[in-house]
């Protein structure tokens, strides 16, 4: 599998989004948000957490108008596989490739702990390599990861088997604990949890690993 992760002003978990692809056995390709073209036969996008452009006016706002991100909108919208975590999750719903938005956490604090998600959705090829229903442990580290989204889009992300994953307390306010999203085709996923900061023993934990591993699998078995 070849990804390629974009790096914007700001971003702070580019490295370690590459590191946990690489483990996985992804070739990984940097890429800068003043870019105009994805490398050549990219299978995956990658948009990292952070903090883009210091997330002025809105957390992503700026970030989902870079040159760059008009490729990567039409990689997502041709069918190709995108990952966006907590900041990338951010950038994804401005751009509209996943819908609703990313508020103020609800007490208006930053939040930065190792929450238990439930896996809502273990079929796609974000989540193949874990159980239904299954409890895992993914670090967060946001202010504004309270997921909003109006009545008709929730209960059409529930109807449809989109929420991939569930905080099992909530941290934030999100409607309906919503931890992550798919789109449609199940090939976007944004997250606002940090799997790659859950991807090696050192860091006191592999839940995320299992989601970079389940990936590169989808990529070789097809």
């Amino acid at each position: 599998m070849k990804a390629a992760v974009i790096v914007f002003p700001g971003s702070n978990c580019d490295r370690d989004l590459a590191v946990a692809l690489r483990q996985a056995g992804a070739s990984v390709e940097m890429v800068w948000h003043k870019d105009r073209e994805l490398p050549s036969g990219v299978d995956l996008v990658c948009l990292p957490g952070g903090f883009s452009f210091g997330d002025y006016l809105r957390c992503g706002a700026i970030a989902a108008r870079s040159p760059v991100v008009d490729a990567v909108v039409a990689h997502g919208a041709a069918g190709g596989y995108v990952l966006g975590i907590c900041n990338g999750f951010q950038i994804l719903t401005e751009t509209g490739l996943l819908p609703g938005a990313l508020m103020r956490n609800r007490q208006l604090k930053y939040i930065c702990r190792t929450v238990p998600l439930v896996v809502r959705n273990h079929e796609s090829d974000f989540t193949r390599g874990y159980r239904e229903r299954q409890i895992i442990d993914i670090p967060i580290a946001h202010h504004d990861g309270n997921y909003v989204a109006d009545r008709d889009t929730l209960d059409r992300l529930e109807r449809d088997g989109r929420i991939a994953f569930a905080y099992a307390a909530n941290p934030n306010g999100s409607q309906n604990d919503i931890a992550g999203v798919l789109s449609e085709n199940g090939r976007i996923l944004g997250m606002m949890p940090h799997p790659e900061r859950a991807a090696d023993p050192a860091l006191g934990g592999t839940d995320g690993r299992i989601l970079f591993d389940a990936l590169c699998q989808s990529f070789a078995d097809a």
